[in-house]
Formats: structure tokens, C-alpha cells, sequence
């Protein structure tokens, strides 16, 4: 038998009197096929038409939030805008794909710069980009790339700092829940001091942000107020400090912060403190807090809960640390909110870049069975302190992260929650770390997933590798004993009792005799069936048994015998 390099016959005998090119290959006009979706999902796709949108909804699930391709960002003032130093605010924009291609316009001009995968550009906007008091302003970012990309915006300004992260625009929306402005000695309560006069006394805010078309905004409270906005405006509203339940409702999909340039901290001290509001997704959530998030601030830590028509403010309890709502949950601490994550959207994987001059820690929440899974970089976490969720079935840690980038992700297939912590001269702030996927994966950090195909068209193995090739996949090739499992358990979701035997990326030599992966790795861990291999007599390509005796036993087989393919993509990792 020679080599699939070699030539063969021209013609094939496909049956009914029909005869193709050896090309081509044979019977083809049987278009139905198995692929296998992460989370096990099974589709038997009859046509192209169906594939494509079959295709389009799996990218959809199984992109996060916090990735995009086109962002708009914005800078609130940082204790107030005469302050004497000046602003030191930061954009970090980090590519999950090699070759990605971003430009940040401000006003008519535009930097371009292309970023290898993992890389991150920091990019220090002009300190007169700060937004100023009130009113309507163009001070506005936009920010777009050919490929997936996380965006972190950092404020600072002398030892004022606030982290947020940042939602594409295609994950942006018409309604938000306005959270309970909290109370805070000296900014907020006793609400008659309150004025704009004085920066730690002024009022909370809320800076809209208008996408690309001509926008109306209203805040629906005690007493409505409407703004009418161009693309790519800017209107701040101040909040009144009324216990109101106050919703954003807008024509066209906005960005909404809330907060305050210069609330009351410790020590007569202030700082700002913001975060970009989730939109208003009516769905009933539950959100576990981790005790890291009330570090040194227990008796001051409230919950936030904005839901439909009503304002709730709990004390944060760590013998009750989880919240169930319907709403929006912001937990603020002095200096500090967090958009506390929700259970369903737990993520896989995430990156976070350390700020230089700042302790950084990583906040993992995670189901108490699958602590071992947790990864940082390469590396198992080293003697983590978990901290039991009372009532729950989950625990959390801190770790102390490395200057730079850092990948969190898990190998099995629990989910997890990850928030960023920076503490700065005793300031502790944050952020939900960006989620880059939400498909576990022993491999690493998932940026596209993987695809397995077994193809309904039984022929030989030759045809077998132009017909994954036609589908931009390659006949499998699994070297190592970790995949070979992995989609053994992967072919068990999809295979069906007709289905006894497939085509994989094995053949053997015709000039060595020795056995050979075509992705070129090492044969080194295998499964042969009891006797086999035979010699070359008996076959030269490798087929493997689906009947569920043999526990997907390998043989060696004539390579004409009809049998499915197993095609198969690698997924892309960060």
C-alpha cells in the first residue's frame, strides 16, 4: 500500500453507475454530518445554510462579555479637574489573536498600532481628556480592532485610582439600573451638605456615553430628566441624594457609569469612585461575594441592589455571602465598587495586567471540588489559603500576581469567578477581571474552540483525509494519552449505535514501515487493540474501534475499507 503522497488510480466506482475523480472522491451528496459544540451540544446540520447559522450562534455563546471589537471609553473626573496634578489615566488594550490591528481615535485622529497575541498596549491619553464639571462633552475614545480584544481602563490622578472594565459596544444596551447612592460621612449624608461647590460634597453622577446614531436619554426617577444626544457624546446628570429607585432608559445603546469624583475615603482623605453599570437584563441571578473584596472593611461593606422598582442596601454578612436578585448588585467599600459577577457568567479563563506601584492580587471564587484545576500561567496555585462561602458550595482566595500579564484559567471543567485587586498606599480598588472564555479546557486559555466532526460519509482513508480537508479540518491526529481521552469522551456525544469504527491521522510508513501522526508529533502513546499491530500485510492505516467493548481499541487496516472519518480543529489558545 503506498503512502498518501503517492498517486492511485484515476477513478473511483461511487456506486449506481457513477464514477469521480479520485480528487473529488466519492458520494458526496450525502450532506449530513455530526459536529460536536463545546458544552456537549450535538448538531446534525443538513445543509450550509443551517451550518452558518449554527456556526454564528456558537460564536455568540461562546464569546464573553468583556471581549469585542469596537469600545468606547471616557475619563470622569478624578478629584476634581483644577486639581494641581495632573491626570495619569490609562487604556490597556490587550489582543487575544495574533496580527490584531487596533486603532484609538480621539476627536479626527487616529493611532494605529498591530499587537501579537497576549500583548497589551497601554495607551496614556492627554491629561485634557479628563472630563470637566457637568453638561454635554466629546471627551471621548473610540477604539477598534480586526480581531478580539480586552479593554482595562485605568484612572489615576496623585493617589486616586479607579479600575473599570470595559463592555464592546455590541454588548452595550437601551436600559440600566441605577444602583442606591450609598451613605457616606461628609460626601452623601447628611444629604443638606451637599453641593456642587465643594468636590467631596458635590453629587453622585451618571456619565452617559452615546454609541455611533442620534440618541435620547431619559433617567426615570422621582423627577424625569431627558437629554438628547449626537454620536458619540457625553452628557453627565447629577444624582440627587433622595432614596429613588432610578432607571436609564435611552433610544440607542449607551455606556452608563456611575459614581462620584471625590468621595470620602478615611482620614478626611477622597478619592474617585466609579464603575461601568451592567445593562438591565431582567433574569434572576445569584451572586457570591468573596470575603478579599471586604478586606480590613467588613462594617462598611454594603450590597447595592437595584431592581425593577425598588433600592435595596444590605450590610455585607460573611455568614450570608450570597445575593439573589433580579437586578443590578454593585458591593461598595470605602474607595470602592464592584459589580459583583454573576453565577452564570462564571468564566474559564482571564487575563489580568498588574498596575506598576500597586500591590495586585487576583480574587479566584471557585466550587470547593475543582480547587486543584485553578492555573496561573503554567503554574498550580502555591499553598492557597481557601476560604469556605458559608452555605455555599464554594470557596475563594486571594493570590498575589506577577508584574505584567497574567492568565488565570482552570484545566477541568469548572467555572469560576475572578476579580482584580489593586491596593495602593493602603486604597484598595478593582474590578471583574475580563472573562476571555467560558469553555474549560485542559490545554490552556480558550480564545476559539475546538472542532470535532465525524463525517456521515463511510470511504477510504484517503478520501477520508480530502474530506476533512475540504471542510477546513484535518483527519485527527491525538498523540498524547490527556487528548486521547479528552476526545474519547468527545466522540461518545456524538457517535450513534451505527456508528462501529473511524478514519484518524495515523498511517504507517510504505518506506520505513513505522508508524507516523500526520501532525508530525511523536508516536509515543497508544492504544492498539490485543495483537495489533500485525506487520504491513495486514494494513497500513489506523482505524479505531467505536464499539464500546473494545474502549476505542486502534487496529491496523486496509486503507480502501470504508469507514467515517474523525475530523477534527485544534482550538486556538491564548
Amino acid at each position: 500500500m503506498e503512502d498518501e503522497s503517492q498517486p492511485r488510480a484515476n477513478t473511483l466506482d461511487c456506486g449506481g453507475g457513477e464514477k469521480k475523480n479520485r480528487t473529488v472522491g466519492c458520494c458526496w451528496r450525502t450532506s449530513r454530518f455530526h459536529w460536536l459544540l463545546p458544552d456537549g451540544l450535538v448538531a446534525a446540520v443538513m445543509s450550509p445554510e443551517l451550518l452558518l447559522l449554527l456556526l454564528a450562534a456558537l460564536t455568540s455563546e461562546s464569546t464573553a462579555d468583556s471581549t469585542g471589537l469596537n469600545f468606547i471609553a471616557a475619563f470622569p473626573e478624578n478629584i476634581a479637574f483644577y486639581h494641581p496634578d495632573a491626570p495619569e489615566n490609562k487604556i490597556r488594550i490587550t489582543a487575544l489573536f495574533p496580527d490584531t490591528e487596533v486603532n484609538i481615535k480621539v476627536y479626527s485622529n487616529t493611532e494605529t498600532r498591530t499587537l501579537a497575541s497576549g500583548e497589551t498596549w497601554e495607551y496614556a491619553p492627554e491629561a485634557t481628556m479628563e472630563l470637566m464639571g457637568s453638561g454635554i462633552s466629546t471627551k471621548i475614545l473610540q477604539i477598534t480592532s480586526n480581531n478580539l480584544i480586552t479593554v482595562h481602563a485605568v484612572y489615576l490622578k496623585k493617589d486616586s485610582v479607579q479600575t473599570t472594565l470595559l463592555r464592546p459596544d455590541d454588548k452595550l444596551d437601551k436600559e440600566y439600573l441605577v444602583p442606591p447612592i450609598p451613605v457616606i460621612e461628609g460626601t452623601s449624608h447628611p444629604a443638606d451638605m451637599v453641593t456642587r461647590t465643594v468636590a467631596e460634597r458635590s453629587p453622585f453622577k451618571l456619565i452617559v456615553i452615546n454609541t455611533e446614531k442620534d440618541n435620547k436619554i431619559t433617567v426615570k426617577h422621582a423627577e424625569p430628566e431627558t437629554v438628547s444626544l449626537l454620536p458619540h457624546q457625553i452628557a453627565q446628570l447629577s444624582l440627587t441624594t433622595e432614596d429613588v429607585s432610578r432607571v436609564v432608559k435611552a433610544d440607542e445603546p449607551v455606556a452608563v457609569l456611575f459614581g462620584h469624583s471625590c468621595a470620602i475615603r478615611e482620614n478626611c482623605t477622597c478619592g474617585q469612585l466609579y464603575t461601568w453599570l451592567p445593562p438591565d437584563k431582567q433574569e434572576q441571578f445569584k451572586f457570591y461575594i468573596p470575603p478579599f473584596l471586604a478586606k480590613d472593611a467588613k462594617s462598611e461593606t454594603r450590597v447595592l441592589l437595584s431592581v425593577g422598582g425598588s433600592n435595596h442596601v444590605i450590610p455585607y454578612n460573611p455568614n450570608s455571602p450570597v445575593v439573589e436578585t433580579a437586578g443590578t448588585a454593585v458591593l461598595y467599600r470605602p474607595g470602592a465598587f464592584f459589580n459583583l459577577i454573576p453565577e452564570k457568567d462564571f468564566g474559564s479563563c482571564s487575563i489580568i495586567n498588574s498596575i506598576a506601584e500597586t500591590e495586585n492580587f487576583a480574587v479566584i471564587l471557585v466550587h470547593k471540588d475543582f480547587t486543584d484545576g485553578v492555573r496561573v500561567g503554567e503554574l498550580s496555585l502555591e499553598s492557597p489559603q481557601w476560604q469556605q462561602l458559608v452555605g455555599t458550595d464554594f470557596v475563594s482566595t486571594d493570590v498575589a500576581l506577577a508584574s505584567g500579564k497574567n492568565v488565570i484559567w482552570h484545566t477541568g471543567t469548572s467555572k469560576m469567578a475572578v476579580y482584580y485587586v489593586g491596593i495602593r498606599k493602603g486604597a484598595l480598588f478593582g474590578n471583574p477581571a475580563p472573562i476571555i472564555s467560558k469553555i474549560p479546557d485542559f490545554r490552556g486559555c480558550i480564545v476559539s474552540p475546538e472542532v470535532l466532526k465525524i463525517g456521515e460519509v463511510a470511504d477510504g482513508w484517503r478520501e477520508s483525509l480530502k474530506y476533512c480537508s475540504d471542510n477546513n479540518l484535518d483527519l485527527m491526529s491525538f498523540p498524547g494519552a490527556q487528548l486521547q481521552s479528552h476526545i474519547y469522551n468527545k466522540i461518545m456525544q456524538v457517535k450513534d449505535d451505527s456508528l462501529s469504527h473511524v478514519w484518524f491521522g495515523m498511517r504507517r510508513s510504505s518506506q520505513t514501515g513505522e508508524w507516523y501522526w500526520l501532525n508530525g508529533d511523536s508516536v509515543n502513546e497508544t492504544n492498539w487493540g490485543e495483537g495489533e499491530p500485525g506487520t504491513e500485510d495486514d494494513g497500513q492505516c489506523a482505524i479505531m474501534s467505536l464499539e464500546s467493548s473494545t474502549r476505542f481499541a486502534w487496529s491496523d487496516e486496509n486503507c480502501c475499507r470504508k469507514a467515517h472519518p474523525i475530523c477534527y480543529r485544534d482550538p486556538v489558545i491564548l
